[in-house]
């Protein structure tokens, strides 16, 4: 297996993590800073209150992004398989 092979693959893999994985670190990211600040302003110190809306921003994000999530796991397996004969040789 040559080298410039495994580089593409691991520079491949990793651009698909950030690229499927970010929407479902932002939404709960910003879910989170909204709701402290609004427990700033009202001075709840509930603790548990940001769970329930970053739990609904996750799943609605799934449910809205999963098909294009889903697609592009499908071309990035697809890919995978594609390139098996070169790095075979």
């Amino acid at each position: 297996m040559n080298m410039g092979i495994v580089i593409d693959i691991l520079r491949t893999s990793i651009y698909e993590i950030v690229i499927i994985g970010a929407p479902l670190l932002l939404a709960p990211m910003i879910i989170g800073l909204i709701v402290s600040i609004f427990q700033a302003t009202t001075q709840i110190q509930e603790q548990t209150l940001t769970f329930v809306p970053k739990m609904i921003a996750i799943f609605a994000v799934v449910a809205i992004l999963g098909p294009w999530m889903i697609t592009r796991l499908i071309n990035y397996i697809n890919y995978l398989i594609n390139i098996i004969p070169n790095a075979i040789k």
